[in-house]
């Protein structure tokens, strides 16, 4: 029996997680995505061509890999039809290896007025959502209020989406004095519903399952990062689902036995989009170097990323609640022009030092660094890992000491042949 990969984000999300899927899916006959939806954004780069993928999974582009929407994603029909139309241009045909579990939630129009008005609402306080309807659907996911994908075929659909949208309505005008759905906006999302239809919907759970038992490999995509998940993130300034491993079985509908590797995958140093603690992030040029030269803008939302040096409290912190058993550090190359570089090895908190997570990241941590001397080396140019600067080395050996997992992938620039894999 084969086992199911998981490859997920140690940070804050904007790891470079879609680069390494589509690197990785050769070894793959199937990659699943297991939850998040929109607020995603996957940027993949070959051939001189950028992509970005928001609801389909990394491998689309691979065409003798099937890729599953699983269960445990939240779907914008509308993104979804753009997102189909795009890859339709560039000469995929993606009803031939893409399917989408019946179980998969909806997000509506009236989902994403919801969060634009609860984000509104907060004021001073928002969370820096991207307003793409997510938390709300999920909320109604888990009040049980939620439309599936599988309700599409069914003769209740207009029934059951007709009371979800006067429910949201209700909320909108009572709560925040919102008005409803337009007709248009409406209209808009009905017609992408035709898009939508013209995949296999598929119980992914037995699907899945039944792949496994023939032997045949599957990798996991995670969305976001392990930073931002609903339990384990900085709360409340994190995203509505289980991003860490876990959620790839409650995602998919695999067990915990079924689990194989763990990759995670972290960049050189640390970026956030949005609002919440963020230790180690720079407002000096050192940060604002790092911004420019890693064209740090949200692939989503287009807002500019925080920066900063890599944070191991936090890396190693997300290594233990993965059970990562490998890393692949990205972006290397964006620290190429640095003097210095520093990596923080603990946090001073009440002026005792630590390296343990605290149980609120927003209170006064001061991080503490070790300091390393750059590389200084054009790294987007080498191809084989023993060409690596020493400087580069003795970075990546000391994660690796710190965190106990080795870093057996090193990316050196954003398209697909710009990835170095490291000889055990």
């Amino acid at each position: 029996m084969a086992q199911l990969d998981v490859l997920l984000g140690l940070q804050w999300g904007d790891e470079g997680k879609g680069k390494i899927v589509d690197v990785l899916t050769p070894n793959y006959n199937y990659i699943a995505r297991f939850q998040g939806g929109p607020n995603a954004g996957h940027t993949l780069e070959f051939e001189g061509i950028k992509h970005v993928l928001h609801i389909i999974p990394s491998g689309i582009f691979r065409k003798d890999t099937i890729n599953i929407i699983g269960n445990g994603v939240v779907i914008d029909p509308i993104i979804f039809k753009k997102e189909i139309d795009a890859l339709i241009e560039m000469g995929v045909e993606p009803t031939k290896v893409l399917k989408i579990s019946k179980k998969a939630h909806m997000i509506l129009p009236t989902h994403r007025l919801l969060d634009a008005a609860s984000e509104k609402a907060k004021g001073a306080n928002k969370i820096g959502s991207t307003l793409k309807g997510i938390g709300p659907t999920y909320m109604d996911k888990t009040g049980r209020n939620g439309l599936r994908v599988g309700n599409l075929i069914a003769e209740t659909f207009t029934e059951k989406y007709n009371t979800l949208k006067a429910r949201h309505e209700g909320l909108l005008s009572k709560l925040y004095g919102a008005d409803g759905v337009s007709a248009e906006m409406e209209k808009e999302w009905m017609d992408s519903l035709e898009t939508l239809k013209g995949f296999d919907f598929i119980d992914s759970e037995q699907y899945l399952n039944d792949q496994l038992k023939d032997g045949k490999p599957i990798l996991a995509e995670g969305a976001q990062g392990s930073l931002l998940d609903i339990d384990f993130g900085s709360y409340p300034f994190v995203t509505s689902s289980n991003t860490v491993c876990a959620g790839a079985c409650t995602g998919l509908g695999v067990a915990p036995n079924k689990i194989g590797k763990v990759i995670g995958i972290f960049k050189a140093y640390c970026t956030r989009v949005g609002s919440g603690p963020f230790p180690t992030e720079l407002f000096d040029e050192d940060g604002k170097q790092m911004g420019e030269i890693g064209k740090e803008f949200g692939a989503t939302t287009g807002r500019p990323r925080r920066c900063g040096w890599l944070d191991l409290p936090a890396l190693n912190y997300a290594i233990m609640v993965n059970g990562a058993t490998e890393l692949t550090m990205m972006k290397t190359d964006v620290l190429d022009t640095f003097e210095t570089i520093k990596i923080c090895t603990s946090y001073k908190i009440d002026g005792k030092q630590t390296g343990v997570m605290p149980f609120d990241l927003d209170q006064d941590v001061e991080p503490v660094y070790t300091e390393f001397p750059g590389w200084k080396t054009d790294l987007t140019q080498l191809s084989s890992g023993d060409a690596l600067p020493a400087e580069l080395e003795a970075y990546i050996a000391f994660i690796e000491e710190k965190t106990g997992v080795s870093i057996s992938v090193v990316s050196v620039g954003p398209d697909r042949d710009q990835t170095i894999f490291r000889d055990k």
